[in-house]
């Protein structure tokens, strides 16, 4: 199945590259990058367009085919990255969509149905957690960490060679993920990042930019005030953000149904994208 690539201008002047599957006319999924578009598989992405929907993925700012500025000190905020979904959404399709986030971007996802009800008709969440980057709540499992230990002794590649791809592989690995799956991944995140100045591929490959956003304040509180039906996937293998995060999630959502993946850790194998897919055609 094919797609069509693009881009997206918001109106504080963002712009946000785009991925396009399956009708235009059909009913929308909306896919938050984590932080580039590529976080969400072909393989999810043709099964969703496959299902009658049509799917958009998109890169966050600072990665990908999106506005570039300095990743490493990012002068907006979560809010704002909320508010880049809801603007995306609106500029699609005059119908609420169905809004989606996996890691980091979960967070992003949340934080925008929160924000902007009137945007948002359904909810999934992919291996997050309802708190920032940082010290988490003490009821939620933290990073294994072994698998941060040895993840933070491997050392730093030169990101101007193409070969530094090797880097995303072994940290994939430790993590519970293909490496090479994640490789490939990597290869493709490479050849779409706008420059080789020094920063720009740490950003897009590293998730970079949360490490000085602006995440506050606190939403998980507010948790409760979402009604749009939502689906919680984690995957029983992830060390990053283990599954109790998501159990938490599934919990304090009062629409949430909770999806664990037993065999996948923090990436969604191509192996369970049509799993994955039939439950979000079912929100």
């Amino acid at each position: 199945m094919g797609s069509t690539v693009g881009s997206f201008r918001t109106p504080e002047g963002v712009t946000l590259g785009v991925e396009h599957f399956g009708d235009a006319a059909a009913p929308l999924v909306l896919l938050v990058g984590g932080t580039t578009m590529l976080s969400w598989p072909d393989s999810l992405c043709e099964a969703l367009a496959r299902g009658g929907r049509r799917v958009v993925r998109y890169d966050l700012r600072d990665v990908g085919a999106s506005t570039s500025v300095d990743p490493g000190n990012p002068a907006y905020t979560l809010r704002d990255l909320a508010a880049d979904a809801a603007a995306l959404a609106r500029g699609l399709d005059e119908r609420p969509a169905h809004l989606a986030g996996i890691g980091v971007s979960g967070m992003v996802a949340q934080v925008a149905a929160l924000d902007h009800p009137e945007s948002f008709a359904a909810l999934t969440l992919v291996g997050t957690r309802p708190v920032a980057p940082g010290p988490v709540d003490d009821d939620l499992p933290d990073h294994d960490a072994e698998m941060m230990q040895r993840r933070f002794a491997l050392p730093m590649p030169d990101w101007s060679d193409r070969a530094a791809v090797e880097f995303a592989a072994a940290a994939a690995e430790l993590r519970g993920d293909d490496p090479g799956t994640a490789r490939a991944t990597a290869e493709r995140i490479f050849d779409r990042a706008p420059s080789t100045e020094p920063g720009v591929q740490p950003a897009n490959q590293l998730n970079l930019v949360f490490a000085g956003l602006d995440c506050t304040p606190r939403w998980r509180e507010r948790l409760p005030e979402l009604r749009i039906p939502t689906l919680v996937v984690h995957g029983r293998r992830d060390r990053f953000f283990p599954v109790g995060n998501g159990e938490a999630l599934a919990r304090e959502i009062p629409t949430a149904r909770l999806l664990v993946l037993e065999q996948a850790a923090t990436a969604i194998p191509d192996a369970a994208a049509d799993e994955v897919a039939a439950a979000m055609l079912a929100l």
